[in-house]
Formats: structure tokens, C-alpha cells, sequence
């Protein structure tokens, strides 16, 4: 075994996190979850979620046989929504593929929707004691750091690099320790900022931190103009009542239930009476809101409405009528709950 993965393993036994909701189990459905509501997102945020997740579908029977807007209305607020339907999606294939038992092998694991090579390493280490190497942020941040690995992680160059050392640095014993080790460390200890640079155990052979070089690396990734999108959201309201549309299963909030969307510069009593039937008149405007995606930045001008009458039939199958309660519980992305809470109560 290499000095830098035992001492990992013996620093883990000794200062690494040991009370998370998801460890000290073998079971593989529930380190799969946490697994996947853990890619992207931090520790902190997850627990909730998983707590609750893992009540309402304690075992991959009960995933399988939910429908999907249940499975994205535990999974609202959480992100990255995509992660909730393949992780839906995988549990149907393991009820028919593997008669209903999470499969044991990496080949196998890896093939499921949503799981990728360093998840399904980790799964096979946590719940099978299966070697495999992983490479997760926290991870490539604590190599590219202590072995001095120039470049974004995410260019493939640089991901082969670090696959590389990943393999080679990997123990045949310990690797349970040595996989949450590596995942501690990079939580708790070399952060992205301020690093506890002085409480680490790898501090004496790191070469960033001999170099001076811990703010450096990993090098960030190169920026780009973040591109600036807005969008109206209107709030058809009648009575107490609201409408809900169902988004398309692909794309940014697939498969949740949103408000019905126009361009600037649209006319919303045209767009409400051809696509919906109704008769409707605007109401005083709400607040601007912004929210941020990974990769666009969205300005949300909310523009309520209040039922006139009713034109005709609606056009639109995948809507539905909902209470203001009923619809704040519903699948909703962030930003559309946000707006439901702060409905003013129009007279």
C-alpha cells in the first residue's frame, strides 16, 4: 500500500465524517441515492432531502413503482433534476434486468442511467468492498493539489491525468476508509476556499502546499460570459385557484409542473385566450426575479392574471387547475415556488 493511501485510510478512522445519514450501510439502494443527490451538491444540502427521499421510497421497489411527478416533487428545490428521473428510471431497469436487486458489479452499475464512472465506483466500494477508483470534485481537487496536476480538471487531458494517479494510488485493502478518505478530505479539509491546510495529514508531502501554490490549483475553469435570459411567467388566477403546466420530460426543469411561460413583448391576453380558452385581464406585476443556472443566468418577469370567462375548451392537455396550497406542494422548480409564496391576495 502507497504512504499517501495509508495515510488517508488512518487519518479517515481517526478525523473523517462517520455519522452521515447514508454510511454504516451495506445496502446499495441507499448509497446509490446519496450518491447521485450528492453529485453537484454539498453535504449539507443533501441531508435534508435524503432523510425525507429515503422515507417516502425506502427500498428500489417502491421508486420503481412511483410515478415521476412524486418522485420530482421529493426531489423539488434539490437541482439538477435530470438525477431524479434517471435515478426513477434506473430502479424500473434493476426491477426488470435484475429482478429487483441493485446488481453487484461495476460492468453492471456503471450501464444504469445517471451513474457514471465515479459514481459507480463508489457504490461498488461502499456497498460491495469492490477496488475501484474514484474521481469525484472533491477528489480531483485534493490530487491536482497534492501531486501538482497543471490545468481545469475538466479537460480531458488533464480528467486522464488524474484517472491515472487515481488507478495507481488505489489500495487492494482499506478501500472502503481510503474512498470516504479521499471524499473527506476534499470536504472538510482542502476546500475549494481557505483550505485547513494545517490540519492536514497529507500536509508534508503536498506540492501545492510547498510550492505556495494551494490558491492556484486546481486551475478554475476558463471563464466565459454567462448569457442573460428572461422570460414571463404568468399567474392565471381564478378564485383561489392557479394553473399549472407540466414542462417537457428533457430540458432545464423537465417533468415539473411550472407556470406558462411567453417572450417579452407577447401579449398575454392573446397567448391566455388562443392557447388556454380563457378570458383573462392583467393584473399589477410582480417583482422581477432572477436565478441563477450553471450555465445561464434567468430573469423572470411574474405577470399574474385573473379569469375573466372562459372562450372555449383549452388547448392545453398537459395543465392543470390547482389551490394556491395544493399547487405550492406540487413538482415545482425553485423559482416558481418562490413566486407562489409571494402571490399577493388580489381583491
Amino acid at each position: 500500500m502507497s504512504d499517501f493511501a495509508n495515510i488517508v485510510i488512518h487519518w479517515q478512522q481517526q478525523h473523517g465524517r462517520h455519522d452521515l445519514p447514508w454510511q454504516n450501510t451495506r445496502d446499495p439502494y441507499a448509497i446509490w441515492v446519496s450518491e447521485i443527490m450528492l453529485q453537484q451538491t454539498q453535504v449539507s444540502a443533501v441531508i435534508g432531502y435524503y432523510r425525507k427521499f429515503m422515507q417516502r421510497f425506502p427500498d428500489i421497489r417502491s421508486l420503481a413503482a412511483a410515478d415521476e411527478d412524486a418522485v420530482l416533487q421529493h426531489w423539488s428545490g434539490l437541482g439538477y433534476y435530470s438525477r431524479a428521473r434517471n435515478l426513477h428510471s434506473a430502479a424500473q431497469i434493476i426491477m426488470d434486468a435484475h429482478d429487483g436487486r441493485f446488481p453487484a458489479h461495476f460492468e453492471d452499475i456503471v450501464k444504469l442511467p445517471g451513474i457514471g464512472r465515479s459514481t459507480a465506483a463508489a457504490i461498488a466500494s461502499f456497498a460491495f468492498d469492490q477496488p475501484q477508483p474514484i474521481l469525484d470534485g472533491n477528489v480531483k481537487r485534493v490530487f491536482a493539489r497534492h501531486f501538482l496536476i497543471e490545468g481545469w480538471p475538466g479537460l480531458p487531458k488533464v480528467e486522464k491525468q488524474l484517472w491515472q494517479l487515481a488507478e495507481t494510488l488505489m489500495p487492494q485493502t482499506g478501500m472502503v476508509a481510503y474512498t470516504q478518505g479521499l471524499m473527506d478530505l476534499g470536504a472538510t479539509l482542502c476546500t475549494r476556499s481557505q483550505p485547513k491546510c494545517s490540519d492536514c495529514p497529507l500536509l508534508q508531502s503536498c506540492g501545492a502546499f510547498a510550492t505556495n501554490r494551494v490558491k492556484a490549483l486546481p486551475a478554475p475553469k476558463p471563464r466565459k460570459a454567462i448569457p442573460e435570459k428572461s422570460v414571463t411567467m404568468l399567474l392565471l388566477l381564478d378564485g383561489d385557484q392557479i394553473l399549472l403546466e407540466k414542462r417537457p420530460s428533457s430540458g432545464i426543469w423537465g417533468g415539473l409542473w411550472s407556470l406558462p411561460e411567453i417572450t417579452q413583448g407577447t401579449d398575454a391576453i392573446n397567448h391566455v385566450r388562443e392557447r388556454f380558452g380563457i378570458e383573462a385581464e392583467l393584473l399589477q406585476p410582480m417583482p422581477m426575479l432572477k436565478h441563477a443556472f450553471t450555465h445561464f443566468r434567468l430573469h423572470i418577469t411574474p405577470q399574474p392574471m385573473r379569469v375573466a370567462g372562459h372562450a372555449a375548451a383549452a388547448h392545453q392537455t398537459a395543465s392543470v387547475w390547482l389551490n394556491r396550497a395544493d399547487a405550492s406542494g406540487a413538482a415545482l422548480p425553485t423559482p416558481v415556488r418562490t413566486l407562489l409564496n409571494n402571490l399577493p391576495e388580489y381583491r
